[in-house]
């Protein structure tokens, strides 16, 4: 049985909390920030956890257990 390879793409974008929950970054942060409030550019700083059903698939591609 082959070794399961990390997917490096996702790796860089995904992260695992302690619990075992996927969580993501939220879009909308890379350009066009000055028409943005400062509320607004703080709750993209934010983390949040992924859905269930894509939970299931992006630990795959990390090389976890789903």
């Amino acid at each position: 049985m082959p070794k399961v390879k990390t997917h490096k793409g996702t790796a860089k974008r995904i992260e695992l909390s302690a619990n075992g929950k996927v969580l993501r970054r939220k879009g909308m942060m890379s350009h066009l920030r000055r028409n943005k409030s400062k509320a607004a550019k703080r709750q993209f700083i934010q983390k949040l956890a992924v859905n269930k059903g894509y939970a299931k698939n992006l630990k795959k591609l990390l090389g976890k257990k789903a």
